[in-house]
This record gives structure tokens, sequence and C-alpha cells, in this order.
């Protein structure tokens, strides 16, 4: 009889009786569309990020558009951002009908490389989209530095980076503040705090934020919550063409218990990652990633690019860890790689097709338990030995 293999996901989302219960509260209060939940945890995650605003909606994607739209991006325009994403990213570009212009990545911090951002810029940019990968912050000064000579709004893709900072001046400062005009942050299932799906936008703003607000609910003129509390009756108009871009309550009520969680979630993260980083210290041709001391992740991801020193390619490696009972993922996508971007045209991107192809993702999630952890690195150090077979 064969022995069972230890199995260890990529990630796993950290939801238990507390999260089931305010879901619970939400579905009870008979208000569960957006709503009072709603509110509340756009205060608390502004507060959280040290927002003036803060906006919920659908998800990621919704806000990276609406983001856009509102400062608007339209056909004809140009986006600049990094092709090395999720294609979200260059998905909400192109649904304003504008043109993304894919800049190469840092590969040492797989974010966009500022050094090459000033020549992309023509007189057809409009705005900056530049993407805090994996939860590790960007290069948001050097960014910053060149849009301000220019003029142009920056919008940060920090889907993945709930809970980064940047080290600004003489303090810590977290994600969101937001650095450029608007922060676009995902709930999805494989980032650090989840809500199912959904998303939120952070602006210094208020009048960003009004048109958030006003755009996400189909441009409605009376929000339902104002509607519901008037003493005389109320009609509604809609002055121009909006979106169904809302968050639930159900959502927002998860939303709160995850954000009370995620100082120790982030800790527990850290201390996973700590462990990852001393034991590839061990293996020459498997390059963890690095932060510089002004950035400070929250270890969403942990890439580990896999150098011609180690024994196996990338793909090998994934493969003879999948044997082992060990999932991974390859690196990030590029959007220009893929059959929906074959008629975009952009320049050479090296350091980007070589992140997707030789990187790989090891597991790292609040709940993985040292143990499997311990057997991740085995593997890794089996593997590294040259030893064949399954263990």
């Amino acid at each position: 009889m064969s022995l069972q293999i230890r199995k260890v996901p990529i990630a796993r989302p950290s939801l238990d009786e507390a999260e089931a219960e305010a879901a619970r509260r939400a579905i009870l209060s008979g208000w569960i569309t957006q709503g009072p939940e709603v509110a509340a945890f756009e205060a608390e995650f502004a507060a959280y990020v040290g927002a003036p605003h803060a906006c919920a909606v659908s998800n990621c994607t919704t806000a990276l558009h609406l983001a856009l739209h509102c400062l608007g991006v339209k056909p004809g325009d140009e986006v600049i951002t990094v092709s090395h994403s999720y294609i979200a990213t260059a998905n909400a570009i192109l649904h304003c009908g504008a043109t993304p212009v894919f800049v190469d990545i840092d590969p040492a911090s797989y974010n966009l490389d500022p050094s090459l951002l000033e020549a992309a810029i023509t007189p057809r940019t409009r705005a900056i989209l530049p993407v805090h990968q994996v939860g590790l912050p960007c290069d948001l000064p050097a960014i910053l530095e060149i849009a301000n000579r220019h003029q142009l709004p920056v919008v940060e893709d920090a889907a993945c980076a709930i809970g980064s900072a940047l080290h600004v001046g003489e303090q810590w400062q977290k994600i969101g503040r937001p650095h450029g005009l608007v922060a676009c942050f995902s709930f999805h299932p494989r980032k650090v705090l989840t809500t199912g799906d959904g998303g939120m936008l952070t602006t210094a703003d208020p009048e960003l934020d009004r048109r958030f607000r006003l755009l996400r609910q189909h441009a409605m003129s009376i929000p339902d919550t104002v509607r519901h509390d008037a003493n005389q009756v109320l009609f509604e108009s809609y002055p121009e063409v909006g979106y169904n871009y809302r968050m639930t309550d159900i959502q927002a009520a998860v939303g709160r218990v995850q954000l009370s969680k995620l100082t120790a979630m982030l800790e527990r993260r850290t201390r996973l990652a700590n462990r990852y980083q001393a034991a590839l210290a061990h293996l020459p041709g498997l390059q963890p990633p690095t932060a510089g001391r002004h950035q400070q992740p929250n270890h969403q991801s942990f890439p580990v690019w896999v150098t011609p020193e180690f024994p196996l390619g990338r793909d090998a490696l994934m493969q003879a860890l999948l044997e082992r009972g060990v999932s991974t993922r390859r690196g990030i996508m590029n959007a220009h790689q893929e059959p929906a971007y074959a008629k975009c045209g952009h320049g050479p991107l090296p350091h980007s097709e070589a992140a997707r192809d030789q990187v790989v993702l090891l597991p790292l999630f609040d709940g993985l338990d040292l143990t499997d952890q311990d057997h991740v690195i085995a593997c890794l150090m089996e593997i590294a030995a040259g030893a064949g077979g399954t263990s």
C-alpha cells in the first residue's frame, strides 16, 4: 500500500467562525446589499491605511476602471503600466477605450522600472498605473517625481498590497494612503484580506470620492441609505450613465472582521517569509524576493527566481514539487503574451518575460502550518540534491 503524500496548497483564505457570524449578522439584519456594513468597512479601512476617503466596490477590476474613468481616460488616450500583472490591470485600461503602454519591470522588485518610465510618456499619455506586485511596494517616490513633472495622475494598482508600507520621510506609511491620486485594492480569496471578492478605492480627493460613490450605483442621485432614513418621500434621478459596482453588506461584514485580524495575519506571514529566506540562503539557484530598506512587503505571495545554477528548470521544479504534494504557481503572467493582447504593440520586455518563465510562487498563507512549510523546504533541498522519485 502506497504511503499518503502530504498535500500543501499554494494558498488558503484565513476565515473562521468570526467571519461566519459577521455574515450571519448581515444576512439577518435585512439589509444585505450596499448599506451600513459597507459604510463601516469603508471608514475602518480608510483609518487603517491613513486615507481621507475609501469607497467599496465589487472587485479591484471595477475599482481600476472607475478610477481611470473618473480621471477622464477615454479612447485615443494612453495609460502607462506594466504587462507583468494579472490581466485585469491592462483590461481596465481597455475598458476605457484607451491603450495600455507597457513598461518593463525591475527584476529585483517585479515592479515597474522607473528608469524606463519617462521614455514611454507621449502627448497622448493620460495616466500612469504602477502595480505593487505580490505585495512588494513599487518605487513610488521615483514614479511620482516623474509623474508630477509631467502633470500626470498616478493610480496605484494595490490589489495585492493591503498592509504593505513605504518609508517616506521619517515614517512608515501604508500603501493606500494613497501616495498617488488613487489606490485600488482587491479582496479576492488569494489576497491577504478577503471578502470572497470585492475592492476598494482610496483617495485624498473629496470630489473623486464623490464621483466614485455616484457612479458605483448607476449614478443614482439619492443613495438607498439616504432614502431609507428620509422622513419624506424622495424620488431619485439618473443624470448620467453609471455602473453596478456595489459591494454587499455581507461582504463588508466579513471584511471588517478580516481587517481586525490583519496585523496578526501580517506578522505570521512575515515569520513564514523569513523562514523561507533563511532556508533559501543555503540553496544556490533559488533567488528569493528582495525588498529595499524603504519597502515593507505584506508577503501576499513568495516568488522565487529559478536561476541556471539550480539543477532543474522552473517547470521541472514545479512538477517535482507537485509529485511531492506541494502546489506552486508560475510567475506572474504578462498581458502582452496572452491572445487577447496579440494585436497590442509594445517594446522589448525582457525582464517581464523572464519573470513569467523563471519564477515560481511557493506556498505562503496565514494558516500555513510550520510542519507543512518544513515539508516544502525539505522537498526543495531534496530536489536540489538531485534525488528522484516521490517522498
